[in-house]
């Protein structure tokens, strides 16, 4: 399997482009800020063919180059339907005021194909199969996205904003929860296998079994209520 992520624009937004091996069909996850350009480098330097774009969430940083990429490409972009306004309106998803300059000129909107991840939901795209887990916190359609153990290749879990190597993702803005943050972590993350790989919206990956053991986040929620919310939070 090829996994080939780069950290993109004014917020260093993770975006990944996953494939059986380099020469074959691909799915781009999270092509966000200033992403487009890297992700052409990409295809080209893999030789890979995108048949989808699947999006962890709909916050601006996440989701600013699904437009150019979908069209570049014609292909299709999935994302909850609980997020799928913030593609066209991510001033309001950011809290702020219609009109405020967002990060200059942004190609704001959706793409001509979009379809709706649903909770639990099992894709099939480009050969891989992605297990899609609904995980709100971060924003309210929120999700992860799952590949399962395969011969001697760990299982592959790309987190999105829910956890982060050593933290997780911000819970204050519009959508955003601390208690169904805490909730998703616990039913999403808890019950992955320790050597499960986590690949991130932000940071370095990482595994299960180390934010485990090290992550105070995932720890107050293995533990119970009561051990303190103490840790930086990082992402939009």
């Amino acid at each position: 399997m090829l996994i080939a992520g780069f950290p993109a624009g004014a917020w260093g937004t993770n975006c990944y482009l996953v494939a059986p091996a380099a020469g074959e069909e691909c799915v781009i996850i999270d092509p966000g800020h200033q992403a487009a350009q890297g992700v052409e480098e990409t295809l080209r330097k893999h030789r890979l063919k995108p048949v989808a774009v699947v999006l962890t969430h709909g916050h601006i940083d996440h989701v600013a180059s699904v437009v150019p990429v979908c069209g570049a490409h014609d292909v299709p972009a999935w994302i909850h339907p609980a997020d799928r306004y913030m593609m066209s309106d991510p001033e309001k998803a950011l809290g702020r005021s219609i009109g405020m300059p967002l990060m200059g000129e942004l190609t704001v909107g959706e793409p001509d194909d979009v379809k709706e991840l649903a909770d639990g939901a099992a894709l099939s795209l480009a050969g891989l199969e992605f297990s899609v887990a609904h995980a709100p916190g971060h924003t309210k359609g929120s999700v992860t996205f799952r590949m399962p153990e395969a011969a001697d290749v760990p299982s592959v879990f790309f987190s999105g904003d829910l956890l982060f190597a050593g933290s997780i993702g911000r819970t204050d803005l519009p959508g955003g929860d601390m208690d169904e943050m805490l909730a998703s972590l616990g039913r999403v993350c808890l019950p992955l296998d320790d050597s499960t790989v986590v690949l991130s919206g932000h940071g370095p990956q990482t595994t299960i079994g180390r934010e485990r053991a090290t992550n105070p986040y995932l720890r107050e929620v293995a533990s119970g209520p009561g051990s303190g919310r103490f840790a930086p939070r990082r992402g939009m």
